[in-house]
């Protein structure tokens, strides 16, 4: 992202979420927080969308794009959610937690801290925007900090993070932007502070063509894309710092198995993965 402004990616995929919101085939996805987290020109977006399909040609490809949007963020917030719910940790940490809307719409945090770690432009941004919502988390403790730059190890000590304690950590947007020397840096920190049977669900790029597409689109909007993992090195990678992987699965295989209108948005989607791991 851009010195100085609140991430675009994160707006994108909260636009997306937005949209599903109501209007998906998927009866377990919900997302009431969305459309108050985006800005007023992403508002907008989403608007404009629930109006229909306009028939000018910019107008479908903005359109059709944020549709199949819409499907991609149903297929990874329900298996995200899952994870959430299965471990049941009292100490919830979002990295990157961008427009997440999870502490305001989850009744099943009202036991746990939420930690929000992002960087201050974004959280800047956020903070701005709940007003409107109810806090569903027992506690959310926001935690500025720059993946590149920041120690993120003293930014949640800071906070009262307490590593004696199960911890679910949400890894959801960032693994891609940091180079693999960040994310083992990271992931190091990750470890040393996660009790026994805390959980890690981490999102992430396997190498695949359709990335020659993408990345310099990303890169054209500030959010290069760094970092791509075969599932077999996250495995290894996870497991060198006493993570045991339970299933680790592509979007599409997610997708198919919720069914409805988004399984076949999801095909394309093999390069993206979700591995969840415990800590031994």
């Amino acid at each position: 992202m851009k010195e100085g402004t609140s991430s675009r990616t994160a707006e994108i995929v909260c636009a997306g979420r937005a949209v599903a919101h109501g209007h998906t085939e998927v009866a377990r996805y919900s997302d009431p927080t969305a459309l108050a987290l985006l800005s007023p020109e992403g508002r907008k977006r989403v608007e404009r969308f629930r109006a229909g399909e306009p028939r000018w040609l910019r107008g479908k490809v903005a359109y059709r794009y944020l549709d199949r949007q819409s499907k991609l963020m149903v297929t990874r917030t329900v298996a995200i959610d899952d994870a959430i719910r299965e471990a049941a940790a009292e100490q919830v940490v979002i990295l990157g937690a961008g427009l997440d809307g999870r502490a305001w719409r989850m009744p099943e945090l009202a036991h746990a801290i939420v930690y929000e770690v992002d960087h201050p432009d974004t959280q800047r941004q956020k903070r701005a925007r709940i007003a409107t919502l109810t806090q569903q988390a027992r506690e959310v403790r926001f935690v500025a900090v720059d993946f590149t730059r920041d120690s993120l190890d003293d930014a949640l000590a800071r906070a009262g993070h307490d590593a004696s304690k199960k911890t679910t950590w949400i890894w959801e947007g960032v693994v891609m932007y940091l180079t693999p020397d960040q994310v083992r840096a990271t992931l190091a920190v990750i470890a040393q502070r996660s009790a026994p049977s805390s959980r890690l669900a981490v999102l992430y790029h396997r190498p695949q063509p359709i990335l020659f597409f993408v990345g310099p689109i990303l890169g054209w909007i500030g959010e290069p894309l760094r970092s791509r993992w075969q599932p077999e090195a996250m495995k290894a990678l996870l497991e060198l710092h006493g993570f045991a992987v339970v299933r680790d699965d592509d979007m599409a295989s997610l997708g198919a198995a919720l069914g409805g209108d988004v399984a076949a948005a999801n095909v394309p989607m093999k390069h993206l993965r979700l591995a969840i791991a415990d800590r031994r």
